[in-house]
């Protein structure tokens, strides 16, 4: 773990260099996913089966590929009654937040009599990858299957590891809630080939989402503009924003709650009190040893964890701003005042009261949000991922005549001429 302090001479080098780090996939993960991906495309369900068995454990027969609605609904009925509800709470309150997120068409006659307009439409089929390895999260599943199911996405696909053969009941109770069609017993960059390209049993879809490790994330992006996707995902983060008015061990529990995701999740305190600040520290240590994640939690805050003491809460939301980070609560005693400045964000948690986990879960706003500064250009996952918009135009004689001369007039300029007397023949009728 590493503290710096805006009041150190090196503080400008040294926050830059956190900056920079995205902790991301090296060259050998990337070569060894387009190895991947190769082989999926020429050789199909044999390049799966064979990957699934090297990797997962799992020898895939021929009435084992699929996991069946009626398991599905099984998992879901076996599950204990609290936590159903639990799963029933989370996905009522997911959909309610994603509907109110559809798109309006768009149709009106302008000043020219021209009709403009925009129709939005759901894609096909939409695959969803939900992670079978370190940990299996249903919470996951009904993030991305719920918006697709809003959009209106017809076709809804689910891949998931399924490690010696062993598939989470949590995950397919949450397929079935969220009406997932199909289950397949695969994961890995293989699985991403397999929905981007199709093979013998598994049909080709048009838009991938959802989190994984290092190598999906890797697969997703070069399998980008054959399928859309939803982003690039790279390990977890937070930036808890906190004065001394908190409870340091809740602080420390929240930079905590995204260490146990992956040693190479990052938990970030900006604070303008020293004091807090190793008191946060203190209890961060005391924290870890009552975690069963201990372990994973620990390399990550080692490594990664960072503390940065500031002058004033002032300086905040221009470190903010730069660090982008997916998760940012801001625990101050007028967490409006800092919102009001940071504009790079994944998710925001205003106030003492709002830990990131309530999002993870329950509150409504999706989960799958940018990673590794991204969040400067770009949003999390929503309904608009699994939709397009296709504009429409109809003109009339009178409208036509109306724009029509500055179309011309700009087609010779670019030395279109067919352009020009496509519209010139309409306007000499």
């Amino acid at each position: 773990m590493q503290r710096l302090s805006s009041r150190d001479p090196g503080f400008a080098e040294a926050f830059a260099r956190l900056v920079d780090d995205r902790r991301e996939s090296d060259d050998d993960v990337a070569r060894d996913v387009a190895a991947i991906l190769k082989r999926v495309r020429s050789e199909g369900d044999a390049a799966l089966a064979e990957l699934t068995e090297r990797f997962d454990g799992h020898v895939l027969g021929d009435a084992d590929w699929r996991i069946t609605p009626e398991e599905c609904r099984a998992a879901f009925e076996g599950i204990e009654p609290t936590l159903r509800a639990a799963l029933e709470l989370a996905a009522a309150r997911i959909r309610d937040y994603h509907e109110a997120q559809r798109p309006e068409d768009r149709d009106h006659i302008d000043a020219t009599g021209m009709r403009l307009g925009a129709r939005w439409t759901a894609v096909d089929g939409a695959g969803l990858y939900v992670p079978g390895g370190r940990a299996a999260y249903p919470s996951s599943l009904l993030m991305n299957a719920i918006p697709a199911k809003v959009a209106g996405v017809g076709r809804l696909v689910v891949v998931t590891p399924t490690p010696g053969g062993e598939a989470n009941p949590l995950v397919l109770a949450a397929a079935h809630l969220a009406g997932v069609d199909e289950v397949w017993r695969v994961g890995g960059a293989q699985a991403v080939a397999a929905l981007a390209y199709g093979t013998q049993r598994i049909k080709p879809v048009d838009v991938i989402t959802g989190p994984g490790n290092a190598w999906v994330a890797e697969a997703k992006r070069q399998l980008y503009g054959v399928v859309g996707i939803d982003m690039v995902a790279g390990p977890s983060e937070i930036l808890v924003i906190a004065d001394a008015g908190n409870d340091p061990r809740w602080i420390a529990v929240d930079l905590l709650s995204q260490a146990e995701h992956d040693p190479a999740a990052q938990s970030i305190l900006i604070t303008d009190d020293g004091d807090f600040a190793d008191a946060v520290i203190a209890m961060v240590d005391d924290e870890l040893a009552r975690l069963p994640t201990e372990k994973v939690a620990r390399e990550s805050w080692d490594r990664y964890g960072t503390v940065i003491v500031v002058g004033s809460l002032d300086d905040v939301p221009a470190l903010a701003n730069a660090l982008a980070a997916e998760h940012v609560e801001i625990a101050t005693a007028d967490p409006e005042l800092l919102f009001a400045s940071i504009r790079h964000a994944g998710s925001v948690f205003l106030g003492r009261m709002t830990p990131e986990a309530v999002g993870d879960y329950l509150a409504g706003p999706n989960h799958v949000l940018p990673t590794g500064r991204r969040a400067r250009f770009a949003s999390g996952l929503s309904v608009l991922d699994f939709m397009k918009r296709t504009s429409f135009i109809c003109a009339n004689q009178a409208s036509l005549a109306e724009v029509g001369h500055a179309a011309i007039a700009l087609a010779h300029a670019e030395g279109l001429a067919a352009h020009a007397r496509s519209i010139e023949l309409r306007l000499d009728r």
